[in-house]
């Protein structure tokens, strides 16, 4: 390695020009622009990293564009619900200025705490649930790989500096400003920066005076399509072409989300309910007592019973525990709200490799010419006989999965011809860590570098035979080819893939003998050849080789050297996952770039298909087939998308979405970020590309299919918990609002007054609905169908429940105490009691007892919606217990307390009034045992009615 030492110390009075870009960096030439920048191609020294570190910054963007805090919070008080309670807290200090001493200044001052209450707690839930996905993605910060010292490192993007040499491969994103000094058919994604939408070619020399349009550079932001290449970084953070456009700020794309139009939903059709009755209870009460201000007060009450305070809190506190759940199961979710999206999955679209199996790549037959080579020495030879074998232990892949050491030892390297290692070797873009034993890059690629590694020294290889050019593996040609120069100065080309594209390109073939013709009839063998190796679950590529005189793609004439058999276990996990998928109804397709043979033999292993045929479809089918003849062939069970490129998976999404279903899309590559991004959740794997990851919603960070079918249980507990709060929230407004009606209708003392109503709302209810949030997923939530698209949270039969059934059992409950009250105190109907008559007082505590005791008895029957709540461990969600213990609290102290008496009107009265709400709530839950029950039972009438 060269010393730099002497440029870095050339440079280091003018280290804070060398910090910031001049804006002639691309039209220097290439030994000015090294001289500016005290930097070569073996990149910079540690130490001097450090002191440019030190004197530039750290390679960030400030945050610009970002709500404040301020802004955050107030937007709390936009919806509807906090709208209507701030409308009837005017009213209430509306009443109390033409009517003072009525107390409706203590409702006012009540309505408007509720509304701060409200709007605080649902921020800070947001607040801490954004904080949270903030933490989340910072478990998978931005990487480069970069020259120092002369060796490549991975370090974090926040850590480069001006002058270090970075490596850009296919799927990265650059991470600072950079020129380049080598390409390698290298094309990059510009549009975040210059709006051009395809890829533009890159190249050393200045093509253009504007440095955007200038071809030899690669900007901060910007996406690597394809190809590779090193470029010296020239601008990082603030002194990056992203960092000067001041248009460009931070934003985030409102896109509704399945759970967020139901919230709307909801809170428009309880508002409409809310309005409609305020209005209508007003102008009865009014025409038939004509007393305006009671009136008044009547109509906030009946608004206040109908709005469920608590409901968009124990939302955000659902989906934050999810999410913090799934990343506890390597889930991590980007956006709260995707969470529910994946409890409505019906199809799941995944890649095969490292998804459904462990990539854990290893060769594992070797065809050299037509005969097959089987591993191990040869009797009587060995390492005595100089033998290279390699050293026994496991590698392990990108640093985390091991390979057998059997992937690496016991071929014989008298057997197998030394062009065929090379090809195996130096057609390979993987690389050997040096830190650990393993590799990083494709496992493919790394499976062919790590048995070559075995048969030969790569490093001694890679020096005899330097590659001149690269024509990178494309999907549409499956080939990769590079052109390497000899010891003796030629040239040759090494070729490898797909098996079927390989040999139509090779003339001739490889031999013991020599080398001979190809014909028709022996491309036709060789082809058999590989087939019986897929039919075992192997993946196949084929090698070959010429010798050139033109340094230039070549696609004919290559000399044919054989297969190599390639084998990624299954998953031992894979295949209770798919069929705890299908037992969900949900269709599990596989995606894959193999040939059929070895696609069907794989989906077979992992359990896609037991006992039916699978339905195998090549991506030439799915250019060729119309869309009615494909939109048969999805209704299968059991779908294998074989020799597909990463570009038809979008199709393939899009297929699906028109016939209805809501997808889930895996991928890792560049060329699957359209799919995850068009795909109703966007799943993208941990080792992935930046740009998938970019793309996705969720990222698997041990990319295990099982993980997937974890998130989706998560996704349907989500959904079925805000459900549960919802009925259980909605039945305390029946008897919260049948007060107010006979009040007016029957000239009753008013049994509930607005003060209780919000001690409800806000008191007795909010933990043991925070509590519902935290229930487990039932124990059939994974043998139910996906929900339809067109479920809504809040149904008609959620409204029958609550409303119909559990509601005027609990105001049953609340006129049987408030009377029982009442008649024992020698009351007579139509007779007017005043709101400070211990009779009065008694009376209103025994109804909001009564309630407060069914609302205990329908929390603990809320937990489940189809299964008997009996199936639920009692200490299983110990919140549920706290939620209770906090009812009971609450209604002692406003019983007991003169403070809460005095606030609340009411006084205390005896256990005996209390007890007789008791056979209600056992009633109540009772007819709900019986409601799932029947429902279990599939009985037509109650699903009909009941089934939420």
């Amino acid at each position: 390695m060269e010393d730099t030492s002497g440029m870095e110390a050339a440079n280091g009075e003018n280290r804070s020009e060398v910090c910031s870009p001049r804006g002639d960096e691309h039209r220097i030439s290439l030994p000015e622009f090294l001289k500016r920048f005290g930097t070569d191609e073996n990149g910079l020294s540690e130490r001097e990293v450090i002191r440019r570190l030190r004197e530039c910054g750290p390679n960030i963007l400030k945050e610009t564009g970002k709500e404040s805090i301020l802004i955050k919070y107030l937007r709390q008080f936009r919806n509807f619900f906090s709208i209507l309670l701030v409308i009837g807290a005017i009213l209430s200090f509306l009443g109390e200025y033409l009517d003072p001493g009525k107390g409706n200044v203590y409702i006012g001052v009540a309505l408007g705490v509720v509304v701060v209450l409200n709007g605080t707690f649902t921020f800070i839930q947001e607040y801490q649930a954004e904080k949270t996905m903030e933490s989340f993605r910072g478990l998978i910060p931005p990487h480069a790989r970069v020259f120092r010292d002369g060796k490549v490192r991975d370090v974090l993007a926040s850590e480069l500096v001006v002058g270090d040499l970075i490596l850009l491969e296919e799927g990265d994103k650059v991470p600072a400003d950079g020129r380049l000094i080598e390409v390698n058919s290298l094309k990059v994604d510009n549009s975040a920066l210059t709006g051009e939408a395809e890829p533009q070619l890159r190249s050393l020399q200045c093509t253009h005076p504007e440095i955007l349009e200038c071809r030899n550079m690669v900007f901060s932001g910007t996406l690597v399509q394809s190809g590779n290449g090193k470029a010296v970084v020239f601008g990082t953070g603030q002194h990056t072409q992203i960092g000067n456009l001041a248009t460009l700020t931070e934003k985030t794309s409102a896109v509704e989300t399945p759970i967020r139009k139901e919230l709307n939903h909801f809170i428009k059709v309880i508002s409409a309910i809310a309005i409609f009755l305020g209005i209508t209870f007003f102008l009865l009460a009014f025409f038939l007592q004509d007393i305006f201000l009671a009136s008044l007060i009547f109509a906030i009450g009946i608004i206040v019973a109908n709005v469920p305070e608590g409901l968009l809190p124990t939302v955000t506190l659902a989906l934050s525990l999810a999410s913090r759940r799934m990343a506890g199961r390597n889930a991590l979710i980007k956006q709260l709200e995707s969470v529910e999206t994946l409890g409505s999955t019906t199809v799941i679209c995944t890649d095969k490799t490292g998804t459904l199996t462990q990539n854990r790549m290893a060769v594992n037959s070797l065809i050299l010419g037509f005969e097959r080579l089987e591993p191990g020495n040869p009797e009587g030879e060995g390492e005595a006989s100089g033998e290279v074998t390699a050293a026994s232990g496991d590698i392990t892949a990108s640093g985390a999965e091991r390979i057998p050491a059997a992937a690496i030892s016991g071929w014989n390297p008298r057997k197998v011809p030394p062009v065929f290692i090379r090809v195996a070797g130096l057609c390979n873009n993987a690389r050997l860590s040096e830190i650990a034993p393993g590799y990083t890059g494709d496992p493919t690629e790394g499976a062919l570098l790590v048995f070559a590694a075995g048969l030969t020294d790569l490093k001694e290889l890679g020096r005899s035979y330097p590659r001149v050019e690269e024509f990178p593996f494309d999907s549409i040609t499956k080939r990769m080819e590079v052109i390497c120069r000899t010891p003796e100065g030629g040239l040759e080309s090494y070729l490898k893939g797909a098996p079927e594209v390989v040999v139509d390109m090779c003339g001739s073939v490889l031999e013991p003998g020599g080398v001979r013709g190809l014909g028709k009839t022996e491309k036709e063998d060789l082809l058999d050849h590989h087939i019986r190796l897929a039919e075992r679950g192997e993946r196949v590529i084929a090698l070959a080789y010429r010798e050139i005189e033109r340094q230039e793609e070549y696609t004919g004439d290559f000399v044919f050297l054989g297969f190599i058999g390639i084998v990624d276990p299954p998953r031992p996990e894979a295949r209770g996952a798919i069929a705890k998928c299908h037992a969900a109804g949900i269709k599990v397709v596989m995606i894959t770039g193999d040939h059929p043979v070895t696609a069907e033999s794989i989906a077979k292993s992992v359990g896609l298909a037991d006992s039916e045929a699978i339905e195998i479809i090549t991506g030439d089918e799915l250019k060729a087939l119309s869309r009615e003849e494909l939109s048969s062939r999805l209704k299968k069970r059991s779908i294998v998308f074989a020799r597909t490129s990463p570009v038809q998976k979008l199709k393939i999404v899009q297929l699906f979405q028109a016939e209805g279903e809501i997808v889930t899309m895996t991928g890792d590559g560049v060329n699957d970020a359209p799919a995850i991004k068009n795909a109703d959740m966007g799943v993208a794997m941990g080792s992935g590309t930046d740009v998938a990851r970019e793309a996705a919603d969720m990222v698997l960070l041990d990319d295990n299919f099982a993980t997937i079918v974890n998130a989706v249980e998560e996704g349907r507990t989500v959904f079925d918990n805000i459900k549960k709060f919802i009925a259980y929230i909605l039945a305390s407004n029946i008897p919260e609002i049948l007060p107010f009606i006979a009040f007016v209708l029957f000239s009753i003392p008013l049994p509930m007054p607005v003060q209780l109503i919000l001690a409800i709302d806000l008191g007795t209810d909010l933990l043991p609905a925070l509590a519902l949030g935290m229930e487990k997923g039932e124990g059939d939530i994974m043998k139910r169908p996906p929900r339809p698209r067109e479920e809504k949270l809040l149904t008609s039969q959620v409204l029958f429940t609550s409303y119909g059934v559990k509601g005027p059992i609990e105001a049953a409950a609340g006129f049987f105490c408030y009377f029982a009250v009442l008649f024992e105190g020698g009351w007579a109907f139509g007779e007017q009691l005043p709101n400070s008559d211990p009779l009065y007082m008694q009376s209103i505590t025994a109804f909001f007892s009564a309630v407060i005791i069914c609302q205990v008895a329908n929390v603990f029957t809320s937990r489940t919606r189809f299964q008997s709540v009996f199936t639920k461990g009692f200490f299983s969600n110990k919140l549920v217990l706290v939620g209770i213990a906090s009812e009971l609290l609450i209604l002692s102290f406003i019983i007991w307390n003169p403070l809460a008496n005095l606030i609340f009107y009411t006084s205390p009265i005896e256990l005996r009034y209390m007890l007789l709400a008791l056979p209600f709530a056992v009633f109540l839950l009772a007819v709900d045992e019986l409601r799932k029950y029947l429902l279990r039972k599939n009985v037509k009438w109650v699903s009909g009615l009941f089934k939420w």
